[in-house]
């Protein structure tokens, strides 16, 4: 069965799925005019755009939402791998990734924002939303939505679970069984108060968490400033072929430069725009522009600080692919031997600087990190889920769901579940394939919001939106928006 899963895990996340996001991404940037630089100071000022209301969440809530599901594990393991594996020239390759992806963040959360809907007094959108409402496709969007629910509500969970157990394992030798039974129990707290609630911890505990993580990258570095401008020349010189030492992983800095900077950002996996359409604003592009900016928090600050503490230090290895990564590795750059793959790399990197520091501070991390993605797979599951069974209009189905994420958070807690995250790749890699393609389809009306948001800022005025201007149909919500200042 692993074997099987493995072949099938290999196929979803080829280089095909690779040289598409990054495509997409491209092609966007072009037809956007490249928005991420033309509308970056308007991003920053439509963080703090929009109210929380009874019927969605403030602009600022939904990225707080948004940057739990993007900041997790994967910014300290990711990063360690696609070093450990691409060399330094990894990192470049994660931020081209992050500036195109950008653009499609921007219109994956825009269509989403178009075509949401209001479900047991919520704004509920994505995917499974536009890709019915907006390119006719109804089977489609049930089995993008049924591949979501299994992929975020049951199996990713419980992997988020065992690692956040392991990590206080190993800083506070406490019994996995403990953590478990505390997660369940914050979780259950949170996801009981319903989507206000979630968005009021993680608005204020994702900020907290990277900039707190940020910080103590920063001051690690401030201990060699000095040597920073070689850093960053290492990175430039290894991303393109031209750092002596590192020439046979020149391909795979690409590969895993690329491959982690798209899991990391999420940019057209489709699991992003759920929140996006969350918010209250009075315009999509509003949420759109906000959602790009998120791209940049994950991997430009957040990535970049455990990139910059791993070269910084030199606490990192860099594996000969010709030899492989097992017991007879050999490294083209060894210095953090005997320390495997991932939060190890960072743990050491701290305990350079602050002995015995580094292993609390990152099962901590972790703690934060993991939790709060394991709160947007459980708004992600249940985004799907309301999209399944508008026509009850029962909250039932969402309360088995919590019931089924404790269960299979306390399971993950206590035991391995390598199987069920490569299960979990699958499915989040099936919704990357089939939502960027809903997207590449229907361009168009994000587009189209994009110019009738510039057109009316240059009007001097604050953009509202109407569907029927820029001849949208199926957007009903907008009406009601537009009728009901209140809603």
């Amino acid at each position: 069965m692993e074997n099987f899963v493995g072949v099938v895990n290999d196929i979803v996340w080829s280089n095909a799925l690779i040289v598409l996001c990054l495509g997409t991404g491209l092609y966007f940037s072009l037809r956007t005019r490249f928005l991420q630089v033309r509308h970056f100071r308007e991003m920053f000022r439509l963080l703090f755009d929009g109210k929380s209301t009874e019927s969605g969440v403030s602009s600022f809530q939904a990225l707080s939402m948004s940057l739990a599901g993007r900041v997790g594990t994967g910014n300290i393991a990711g990063v360690a791998t696609a070093i450990a594996f691409g060399g330094p020239g990894a990192m470049f390759w994660m931020w081209l990734v992050a500036f195109l992806g950008a653009s499609t963040a921007f219109i994956e959360a825009t269509l989403a924002q178009i075509y949401k809907e209001k479900h047991l007094g919520q704004f509920r959108g994505g995917p499974a939303f536009y890709i019915e409402r907006g390119l006719g496709i109804k089977w489609f969007g049930v089995l993008f939505a049924i591949v979501s629910v299994i992929s975020a509500g049951v199996l990713l969970p419980g992997v988020q679970a065992n690692s956040v157990a392991d990590g206080i394992k190993n800083a506070f030798n406490l019994d996995t069984w403990i953590t478990g039974l505390g997660v369940v129990l914050i979780f259950a707290a949170i996801v009981f108060g319903g989507v206000k609630r979630i968005a009021k911890f993680t608005e204020y505990i994702v900020p907290f968490m990277a900039i707190g993580y940020m910080l103590i990258a920063v001051v690690i570095i401030a201990f060699d400033i000095q040597n920073l401008p070689n850093v960053v020349l290492l990175v430039f010189k290894s991303a393109f072929n031209m750092e002596a030492g590192f020439g046979a992983v020149f391909g795979l800095a690409v590969q895993w430069g690329v491959k982690r900077g798209i899991y990391s950002n999420e940019a057209g996996q489709g699991t992003a725009p759920h929140i996006a359409a969350a918010a209250n604003v009075s315009h999509p592009a509003k949420q759109g522009l906000v959602q790009s900016f998120s791209v940049y928090i994950d991997t430009l600050l957040v990535c970049s600080a455990t990139g910059f503490m791993l070269l910084m230090t030199g606490k990192y290895n860099v594996y000969n692919p010709a030899y492989g990564a097992g017991d007879t590795a050999e490294f083209l750059y060894a210095g953090a031997q005997n320390i495997a793959v991932g939060p190890g790399f960072t743990q050491s990197a701290m305990d350079s600087v602050f002995p015995g520091f580094g292993s609390y501070f990152v099962a901590i991390a972790l703690f934060f990190f993991a939790f709060t993605t394991i709160l947007a797979y459980y708004y992600i599951a249940e985004t799907n889920i309301s999209y399944l069974t508008r026509k009850f209009e029962s909250p039932v189905f969402n309360y088995v769901l919590k019931i089924i994420m404790m269960l299979v958070i306390m399971y993950g807690s206590v035991n391995q579940a390598k199987l069920a995250w490569d299960i979990g790749d699958i499915g989040v890699g099936l919704m990357a394939w089939f939502n960027i393609i809903a997207i590449l389809l229907l361009q168009k009306p994000a587009l189209a919001a994009l110019k009738d948001y510039e057109k009316q800022k240059k009007q001097g005025l604050d953009p509202t939106f109407n569907p029927d201007d820029i001849g949208v149909s199926n957007a009903h919500i907008w009406h009601t928006i537009n009728n009901n200042k209140q809603l």
